[in-house]
């Protein structure tokens, strides 16, 4: 940290607004807001951030803020600067192409259906936009069947081709009046904004006149349109008969990643869906809103009459940055499509992992790396611990061992804490560590090649001090330690301790966060099942008549003993427990509540 930078930060105000990082020539590299200038600001230049952030953090030469009146101003500052600027360390959308429109060319003699990318003042008529270019050509090529345009280049007075078809009647020969088109336009209007029973039934009509004539080869050809539109129906899921255009919201955050689902909505038929992946650095919320911002800033994406978004999100926030009516549903249809947008969205972040963690040349490759960045050999057994509690209650702790990149749960191992009372982490992984390492020492097991701890120094230290000293084995032991959001946020080893590098998108830090998220589970599900069993069967225990079965039965239906407490003596027996039974379970439970 500079000099400048430090005088700044004194005299950064407890106000909103939006900070700009530079580098060392003057280039904006990153905007963000704050809800605190002071806090926000400070945060990046004090205590530990992750590998993305402090790779961001050791490119910034100076800064500068904005003070806005509130957090919607500083919202809608960012989004301003962040389009202005494009600095390379905020959330970019990747994909610059723009959606295809239906156009028709009213303003001609002779109008002509067309697709383009670009809406023009030109006096068209655009509908769209089609998400997938292929749905768009489909149905230009139905219109295109029923409706007549101008599909050639040739002059009025030369009939072509598709005149004989039945598809042009832009020819002087045709007589068609400048009504007839305006006509057509409302036609079609009328059926890209799903109105389409008028086109069906006047399909039939003609096929029926068409057969009543002989005309079978022309009832062919009207029998098939009829079973395009049929098809074209098919390939959209009808939310809704409003027939409204809506953009549907949903995302997902994990290890450091965000998802965000958009599901496009047009004309009450879910089309087509838009997904994007990035790193995101701030609170998950903030991130999100940004990117809807910036969404649509970009003037390819079409703004919709409704924007659905999760319930956790500020609709005043959004609303300040789209003109559109911002809807957080309660229930129903449109509830269940914002969560189906929320569920792909994490299923999209799994994937990503399990697409990690399955290619096998990768794992390898980071394992062997691993031991690389830590100076020892590759650390084909590696043994992590974690330890779990709350407020001292049911203390446990849980190894996971990974053996070339890979879990080998049948060498799982859970641990009751015997020794400590209350809730003292060191000595928890004190004991823990000890009687783990002394039966590898006794019965002769394989011992790893890397012990991980989770935790910082006062962990490793105390890990260390028990291999080391109080038995005499020779094994590297790294710290795992977490952010504030209690993400993976970095890895600890050396003597002294000290941060090891690792880039945030490597194959390594991924194998890493996976063994911690693996141990955490593990250590966490055994405690809660510890914890529920004891509160639950403790209170139980004894009560003449309640055996096991029964209790499990009492906790299936009822969930909790507080929910038991206050249940009636029928809704005891309803469950399937004999009454005199469930007598014996109210004058039990109501002389201890007392």
């Amino acid at each position: 940290m500079n000099e400048l930078i430090k005088h700044k930060l004194e005299l950064l105000p407890d106000s909103p607004g939006c900070y700009i990082h530079k580098d060392k020539d003057g280039t904006i590299i990153y905007v963000g807001k704050a809800k605190n200038l002071k806090n926000r600001v400070r945060s990046y230049f004090h205590g530990s951030h992750n590998t993305k952030t402090e790779l961001l953090i050791s490119e910034i030469a100076d800064f500068e803020y904005i003070v806005t009146g509130s957090n919607t101003e500083a919202l809608l500052l960012e989004i301003n600067l962040i389009q202005k600027n494009k600095p390379k360390y905020n959330i970019r959308l990747k994909d610059d192409k723009s959606y295809p429109f239906i156009k028709i060319t009213v303003n001609e003699r002779y109008p002509r259906l067309l697709i383009t990318r670009q809406v023009k003042k030109d006096g068209g008529l655009y509908f769209g936009p089609y998400p997938d270019s292929g749905a768009a050509t489909e149905i230009k090529r139905l219109l295109d069947r029923i409706f007549p345009f101008k599909k050639c280049k040739n002059p009025p007075e030369k009939v072509c081709f598709y005149y004989h078809l039945g598809q042009c009647q832009a020819h002087t020969v045709c007589h068609r009046s400048q009504q007839y088109f305006v006509d057509m336009a409302q036609d079609v209007k009328g059926f890209l904004n799903g109105h389409n029973n008028q086109i069906v039934d006047n399909l039939k009509d003609k096929m029926q006149k068409a057969a009543e004539a002989m005309e079978f080869e022309r009832a062919a050809e009207y029998r098939d349109l009829l079973q395009a539109v049929a098809t074209l129906r098919t390939k959209q899921r009808v939310m809704s008969q409003d027939m409204v255009d809506r953009d549907i919201f949903g995302y997902a955050v994990d290890k450091g990643w965000m998802c965000v689902q958009v599901f496009f909505v047009r004309q009450g038929k879910l089309i087509q869906r838009d997904v994007n992946m990035f790193p995101y650095y701030n609170e998950a919320e903030e991130d999100f809103l940004t990117y809807i911002g910036q969404f649509y800033q970009d003037k390819k994406h079409f703004i919709p009459k409704e924007i659905f978004i999760p319930s956790d999100i500020d609709s005043e926030l959004v609303k300040a940055v789209v003109d559109s009516k911002v809807i957080k549903p309660q229930r129903g249809e449109k509830k269940h499509l914002v969560n189906l947008a929320v569920k792909n969205a994490r299923v999209s972040l799994q994937q990503k992992f399990d697409l990690l963690e399955k290619d096998l040349k990768k794992t390898h490759g980071a394992v062997e790396n691993i031991g690389d960045l830590l100076n020892i050999p590759k650390p084909v057994r590696i043994e992590a611990f974690d330890n779990s509690n709350i407020q001292g209650t049911n203390p446990v702790a849980a190894m996971v061992v990974f053996v070339d990149g890979k879990p080998s749960k049948k060498d799982y191992r859970k641990f009751k804490i015997k020794t400590v009372v209350g809730p003292d982490d060191y000595a928890s992984m004190r004991e823990v560590v000890y009687r783990r390492y002394s039966r590898v020492m006794k019965e002769g097991l394989t011992p790893p090649d890397l012990i991980i701890v989770d935790g910082g120094q006062g962990q490793v230290n105390v890990a260390r001090d028990v291999i080391t000293n109080q038995l005499g084995l020779d094994i590297p032991i790294a710290g795992l330690q977490k952010n504030d959001r209690h993400q993976t946020h970095e890895l600890l080893f050396g003597e002294p301790l000290a941060v090891v590098e690792l880039p945030r998108n490597s194959e390594e830090f991924f194998l890493l966060q996976r063994i911690q998220d693996e141990v955490h589970r593990f250590a966490i599900t055994f405690h809660r099942q510890l914890r529920s069993k004891n509160s639950f069967s403790s209170k139980l225990d004894g009560i003449p008549g309640l055996g096991p079965k029964r209790k499990q039965l009492l906790l299936k239906h009822f969930k909790n003993l507080h929910n038991i407490q206050q249940a009636s003596l029928d809704d005891i027996v309803n469950c399937g427990v004999p009454r005199n039974v469930a007598e014996t379970v109210k004058k039990y439970l109501a002389t201890n509540e007392k």
